[in-house]
């Protein structure tokens, strides 16, 4: 198949909430007809365009290329929408697969066996068509394909990402509770940072925002260290996909010291964050060190902070999150005027224990968790006491 004669339908997936960024990102390499939707963008483009998205999104999660559309009632519909797709046109049978099943409102009550049908249904057109049937790999497979299932139609895709795409191929430690890679990247695209701002997360943990920021000012595209499952279809062009790697390598800038600022308080996260930014070859832009979010002094007159305080999940983690909002509102109050401070957080009691007024509430998704981005743009004399304050609960439920 002629890269040049190619163009398909795509569909990038992303954290809920952040396709208007997600599709920015599209149109910057190229994608056409581009179409947001709940959870992702669609598009159209060819090779290059499936690269580039793959190679340069920060914000998608997959980059899925659409085989087949169609209408179906029971399992054997889905069964026979799968059959009709030339797979062995997009990769050898030597291939490993792996089938992965998600619905939406669909009236079929098993998801596994739906799976299982798509399954036989690609073994047996490769057995029609070759002779034999590639293997299934729930773990390492060399090719994902992916089926969506809405109240009325199937739709299958091939995964061209491989690996989720938030895993930047640097990684060595995750530390707790760490945000994907892609959702603080589009944090960060939210706040409207422009990379010559100064940026601080005083609660940096493993260091995801701060590396992501580094990232984004070096000019580092997020796919630059790893591979992807588009290298291992039929359809691939080496040479272009060398071309655009090399593009992207030409621009990116060699690290030097950023004014991207990252504490925490524990000094095993901190650990964690100074082996992720070494891995990242990062260690030089970013400066960290160990301080409470509570007591640390702002490191530059003014700027965006970031940051994404634990959930209260348990009762006396609820306690303490009653306890601490005040205090956090109080810090940025009396130390950070000046600042864009921005709070990712599922906690709904946060709005009005920090006592401060939010300019801006974002409904954002980390996995099924839904949270909010809350801006804050402290200026002096911003501390808002509301009233029967000694009246508030003690956290979430």
């Amino acid at each position: 198949m002629s890269s040049q004669a190619f163009v398909g339908f795509f569909f990038a997936t992303c954290p809920r909430g952040l396709e208007a960024p997600l599709a920015d990102e599209l149109r910057a390499v190229g994608a056409s007809r581009i179409q947001a939707v709940a959870g992702g963008v669609g598009f159209e483009g060819d090779l290059a365009v499936c690269y580039g998205a793959n190679l340069q999104s920060r914000i998608a999660t997959r980059v899925l290329l659409q085989l087949g559309r169609a209408p179906y009632h029971k399992e054997q519909d889905v069964y026979g929408a799968a059959y009709a797709v030339h797979w062995q046109r997009w990769f050898a049978v030597e291939s490993s697969i792996r089938v992965d099943v998600t619905a939406i409102r669909s009236p079929l009550k098993s998801l596994d066996f739906i799976t299982l049908r798509i399954k036989d249904a690609v073994c047996d057109r490769f057995r029609a068509e070759c002779g034999s049937r590639p293997n299934v790999d729930t773990r390492g497979a060399d090719v994902r394909i992916a089926a969506f299932l809405d109240a009325h139609h199937v739709m299958l895709y091939l995964d061209t990402s491989g690996e989720p795409l938030y895993k930047r191929g640097y990684r060595t430690e995750r530390g707790e509770a760490p945000l994907k890679e892609n959702l603080a990247a589009g944090i960060l695209a939210l706040t409207g940072w422009d990379a010559e701002e100064p940026l601080y997360d005083p609660m940096c943990g493993s260091g995801t925002f701060v590396i992501e920021a580094a990232m984004m000012a070096l000019r580092i595209a997020p796919g630059a260290g790893r591979g992807f499952g588009f290298e291992r279809l039929l359809a691939h062009d080496a040479k272009l996909w060398r071309g655009l790697r090399d593009a992207a390598t030409a621009v990116q800038q060699k690290p030097r010291p950023l004014p991207v600022f990252g504490s925490d308080i524990s000094g095993r996260e901190l650990r964690y964050a100074h082996e992720n930014l070494k891995a990242a070859g990062l260690d030089e832009a970013v400066e960290l060190r160990k301080a409470d979010v509570l007591d640390v002094p702002p490191p530059a007159p003014y700027g965006v902070m970031v940051v994404n305080p634990p959930y209260g999940v348990r009762l006396g983690e609820q306690q303490a999150m009653a306890d601490f909002y005040p205090k956090l509102g109080d810090a940025l109050k009396g130390r950070f005027a000046g600042w864009r401070c921005y709070i990712f957080s599922a906690d709904t009691e946060l709005p009005r224990r920090i006592r401060l007024k939010a300019t801006r509430r974002t409904p954002l998704f980390n996995g099924p968790l839904e949270c909010r981005l809350y801006e804050y743009r402290v200026i002096e004399g911003s501390l808002r006491r509301p009233r029967n304050e000694g009246a508030a609960g003690t956290g979430p439920h």
